[in-house]
């Protein structure tokens, strides 16, 4: 039967989740970007999850969670054929329109990280092709793998809420994606500063707010794992935050907001596969390490790679959750106030799980970005012009400024 309490629940959400792209991830980018680029950023993030909305009903759903093989569902669902208004989904007490929705905003925010490692330099015609292709070619296998009953869940792979099917597939993607278009003119002599540190702020703040429903709900269920899903989730966050920070402060004198807050994310990005796994012990542990190490990770890409990853998808969500991923096998037993894991497995045999799961996931990822970027080039092509670049995509892509500056007469 439907839990009014579950179902009440897992409808706030989703509307958290959604909240997490729209307006949070879309800000927290579009402050980052310089002031002529600000529209283009958010122009993506609204387009994406209209397209992935429509592909979702249309077959994503059904070849991420149908019965299939154990690399990909069948489409008995595509269109949602069979859905009745009653329909409690099958191992839990929601609707199963509640369940179709709220997997949506997941399929939804996860091409849209994407972004971020290549704005302001990207064709938005390009930009539709490719996330749309993506989210059935990489998404809809990395879900069914994990989450759809496939053959990493046979396995026994810890992602509670996404350090894989999330953060593993669009943080290799954003680096191959990264790779493929090339630098934006300047880089790495000129540094890009974000022309909005006050809206990255806002951004990031909205998807620690919106990552609650991410990874409690996750759960699919008010009870006691949402609970502690959620309060894990802040911990790491704070702690990530505060570490990130740290590190700024001794190496260059000042602590950045934009420092504070890329910690945040990379805090939760970290959790996401261990949040309903680990308790309070394992969220401080995992709040450190994310702070450090992806931290590190920013300057390896940058300055060591010489990869002009934007917003340091991979830095932070891709080494985050892959990360996570492989820490859950070390904080899961319930000497660290875990979970425990499961009767006659070893955290070495875990942690092995979890090294496949985000290996082939990651090759995966990497190996079909690729493929579909090449096929985007032959069809609408990737790059703007060196001239739209330099004038900013606001203007040559869509006709609209940012920021109207008028002063006395008309504002037409």
């Amino acid at each position: 039967m439907i839990n009014a309490a579950d179902t009440a629940w897992m409808l706030t959400s989703t509307v958290l989740v959604l909240f997490m792209t729209l307006p949070g991830l879309a800000l927290f980018y579009a402050g980052l970007v310089r002031a002529k680029n600000i529209l283009s950023v958010l122009m993506h993030c609204v387009a994406i999850t209209c397209a992935v909305s429509v592909l979702w009903v249309v077959c994503v759903y059904s070849l991420a969670f149908g019965e299939g093989s154990p690399f990909i569902g069948g489409l008995q669902h595509a269109f949602l054929a069979g859905l009745t208004r009653d329909a409690v989904h099958p191992g839990t007490a929601i609707p199963d329109t509640v369940f179709i929705m709220y997997q949506m905003t997941f399929a939804i925010i996860t091409p849209a990280l994407i972004v971020g490692a290549y704005v302001e330099r990207i064709k938005f015609a390009a930009v539709l092709l490719f996330s749309s292709l993506w989210v059935v070619v990489v998404y809809a296998p990395a879900a069914h793998w994990v989450w759809g009953g496939g053959w990493l869940a046979g396995l026994g792979v810890m992602d509670f809420a996404g350090g894989i099917v999330v953060h593993t597939t669009a943080g290799i993607s954003a680096l191959v994606a990264a790779i493929v278009l090339g630098p934006r003119d300047g880089f790495p002599q000129h540094n890009h500063p974000p022309h909005a540190p006050w809206m990255v702020m806002v951004g990031a703040c909205l998807l620690w707010c919106g990552w609650f429903g991410f990874n409690a709900g996750s759960a699919v269920a008010s009870n006691g794992t949402a609970g502690m899903a959620m309060l894990v989730t802040h911990m790491s966050a704070a702690v990530a935050s505060l570490t990130w920070m740290a590190i700024e402060w001794v190496r260059f004198g000042k602590p950045s907001m934009v420092g504070i807050v890329t910690g945040t994310i990379a805090g939760l990005a970290t959790i996401t596969p261990a949040s309903g796994f680990v308790g309070p012990a394992g969220a401080l542990i995992i709040g450190v390490v994310a702070g450090g190490v992806c931290y590190v990770a920013v300057d390896i890409v940058k300055r060591s790679f010489r990869v002009d990853d934007s917003l340091d998808v991979f830095a932070v969500h891709g080494v985050g959750g892959m990360a996570g991923t492989l820490m859950t096998a070390f904080l899961v037993p319930l000497a660290m106030g875990g979970t425990g894991l499961p009767e006659g497995v070893t955290v070495a045999h875990q942690f092995g799980i979890q090294a496949i799961g985000v290996l082939v996931t990651a090759v995966w990822s990497g190996g079909m970005t690729y493929a579909l970027l090449k096929i985007t080039q032959a069809l609408v092509g990737l790059r703007t012009s060196r001239e739209s670049e330099s004038q900013g995509l606001d203007l040559t892509g869509h006709g609209e400024n940012g920021y109207n500056m008028g002063f006395g007469g008309s504002s037409q």
